[in-house]
């Protein structure tokens, strides 16, 4: 649910107006707000002489009427029937005119306004912690920031330069017919006038909640097909698409009967509208014509009157598309805002110096976390990594391994204990700082949707090159790459998909090598691939990992046989610490897990045994049935 206030809360409408107004008038573009002035210069210029252009209508028509003269205060050259009908539309020309002028001047505001904006909230996702984004659904939360920078261009435009002018426009209007009519025009004017924004802004209250409804089922159709093209394989796994599609499609369905009331609903607040103020220009003109038959008038005030409230339908009926526009676009952007008002639950002190690594020891002092107040993850644990030195965390599934390396990186703070680096807090120095100085070889490597070049280049912005053909040789993925058609400029695809999973893991290597990090923390880096390609990769971490502080969330333990000290946890404390050999000594958790994986390693090997002695005598059979002519 929506955190702000309902939108018909006329507080809670300002205070979005107010936050948004240093991007309509920005104080670091002086030259922005030059555009705001000469386009409201524009605008109202152009205003003055709509009010101004019925009045020719009537002089012409005066002209044309026998017996009624032109007012003698008139330039000799606008005394003419022909002359007076080419000023009136030589008027109209040059309102238009202005009018785009006006739009030209501003369009840079407003999308300076939508890019700062769509700028801002973009930094603050990135800001928000992993917490946020695990319980977030990726498809949503784009559209989301997609309608609500759309709904900026349109507060930021219609706010600054219609809403004003066209109140501007009203009050002339009224001012003309109280002061050249009498005060009984005036009032008919005024009552038609609020009447037809009463209706406005209760029609449009109305549609704001269809408008909502309409938002919600358009996010969730949308949320739910870019999850499943995102999870494209294993829909195709299970053979799902019928089940997907129809999930989308009752999704659309929703959104069908919403947006079908939206488009209904517009259309009975446009014949309301229509209703008001024909009811109020047919009591109006009624008014006119009778004092033209009394002789108080003559025909062209009858005209003048007609074509002025025909010039004040035009402002009416802007009103009320202003006002639509403005609630629609404040709906867009209410989620958009809930976001921005999200607080940002790792924080860096206003004064956080960088960290300073000098060796790159690590030490975890009696850290406590908990992802839910009512399960805590990790109890108290305590361990050092020396600098230089490779520490491996190992333990069942849920013990709280990869737990330490998000602590260690701070996509969460501890709930108690800290965690230090050379000495330094790391709660208490620069999160950037703290990044840059850790290099990460993750279980599942999702590579961004572009070359093999930009993907180990991300691993240091800027860098050459030749610093990155070398790390890709060192994560022995070089040749391979070289071999492709594209070489390093081809194309990985959606999180990686084009490449298999041992060749993604040496791109995130080669990543993690251009980085150059001091410390470095092996995330389950291989549990996800064969045995053979893992003693491939193995090589390369082990190249990658030399003379750096090293942690090793492991899930094979064959990987971590060489570690200086093996850390088992057990429910978030730790059971075991030791060597290699110590822990097997002491036959307990850690020995126990080691004679698992062995079972299953040596049954892996005989399946792929037996499946080698298959083939093999698949292609020796067919030998012995098509033997070889002589002299073949």
């Amino acid at each position: 649910m929506s955190q702000h206030p309902h939108l018909s809360d006329g507080g809670a409408t300002f205070r979005i107006l107010r936050k948004l107004w240093p991007y309509m008038w920005p104080a670091e573009r002086p030259d922005l707000r030059a555009r705001v002035v000469w386009a409201s210069v524009f605008l109202l210029t152009a205003k003055v002489l709509t009010v101004g252009v019925p009045y020719f209508y009537k002089w012409a028509t005066d002209a044309l009427d026998q017996g009624n003269a032109t007012p003698g205060w008139l330039p000799l050259f606008l005394t003419g029937a022909v002359a007076l009908v080419i000023a009136y539309n030589v008027a109209r020309v040059i309102s238009v005119a202005f009018n785009q002028l006006r739009d030209a001047l501003f369009a840079s505001v407003g999308q300076y306004a939508v890019r700062r904006l769509a700028y801002r909230t973009f930094v603050h996702m990135h800001a928000l912690s992993l917490r946020f984004h695990l319980e977030r659904r990726t498809g949503g939360l784009s559209r989301i920031i997609e309608r609500g920078t759309r709904g900026i261009e349109t507060i930021v435009r219609f706010t600054i330069l219609n809403s004003m002018p066209t109140l501007l426009e009203f009050l002339l209007t009224a001012a003309i017919f109280g002061l050249t009519y009498g005060v009984s025009y005036m009032l008919v004017v005024a009552m038609t006038v609020a009447l037809y924004s009463w209706f406005t802004v209760w029609a449009s209250d109305w549609r704001t909640v269809i408008r909502r409804e309409m938002n919600d089922s358009d996010t969730e159709a949308n949320t739910r097909a870019v999850d499943s093209l995102l999870n494209f394989e294993t829909v195709k796994y299970f053979g799902n698409e019928t089940m997907e599609a129809e999930r989308f499609d009752r999704s659309m369905a929703r959104f069908e009967r919403a947006a079908t009331k939206t488009w209904t609903s517009l259309g009975w607040l446009n014949f309301g509208q229509g209703v008001i103020f024909a009811i109020g220009m047919g009591i109006i003109m009624i008014m006119s014509a009778r004092e033209v038959q009394a002789g108080t008038q003559n025909l062209g005030d009858f005209v003048f009157i007609n074509a002025l409230l025909m010039q004040l339908s035009v402002p009416l009926n802007f009103i009320g598309f202003i006002y639509r526009e403005i609630r629609q676009g404040l709906t867009d952007m209410e989620q958009m805002f809930d976001l921005l008002t999200v607080r940002q639950e790792v924080k860096d002190d206003p004064d956080a110096p960088p960290l300073t690594v000098t060796a790159g020891a690590i030490r975890f002092e009696n850290v406590r976390f908990a992802y839910d107040p009512e399960r805590e993850i990790l109890k108290g644990i305590s361990f050092d990594v020396p600098a230089g030195s490779s520490v491996a965390i190992v333990g069942p599934s849920g013990a709280g391994k990869s737990t330490i390396s998000r602590l260690l990186f701070r996509f969460y703070d501890t709930s108690s204990g800290q965690i230090t680096i050379d000495g330094q807090n790391i709660a208490k120095v620069s999160q950037h700082s703290l990044r840059a100085a850790i290099g990460i070889v993750p279980q599942d490597t999702v590579l961004f949707n572009d070359s093999i070049a930009y993907n180990i280049a991300y691993g240091r912005p800027g860098a050459t090159e030749a610093e990155v053909y070398r790390a890709a040789a060192l994560a022995q993925i070089g040749n391979f790459i070289e071999s492709l058609p594209d070489g390093y400029k081809t194309m990985v695809g959606e999180r990686g998909l084009k490449l298999s999973g041992g060749e993604k893991q040496r791109v995130a290597i080669a990543r993690t090598i251009l980085k150059a990090p001091p410390i470095l923390v092996l995330d389950e880096a291989t549990s996800a691939l064969d045995t053979h390609t893992e003693q491939e990769i193995q090589g390369a971490l082990t190249l990658v990992s030399r003379e750096r502080t090293t942690l090793t969330i492991a899930h094979r333990l064959s990987t971590i046989v060489d570690a200086d000290e093996i850390i088992v946890l057990r429910a978030g404390e730790i059971a075991e610490r030791g060597t290699h050999a110590s822990l097997l000594a002491q036959r307990g958790l850690y020995a126990e897990m080691w004679s698992m994986q062995r079972e299953v390693d040596e049954a892996e090997e005989a399946l792929e045994r037996a499946r080698a002695a298959d083939a093999l005598g698949v292609v020796e059979r067919k030998r012995v049935s098509d033997p070889l002519e002589p002299g073949q």
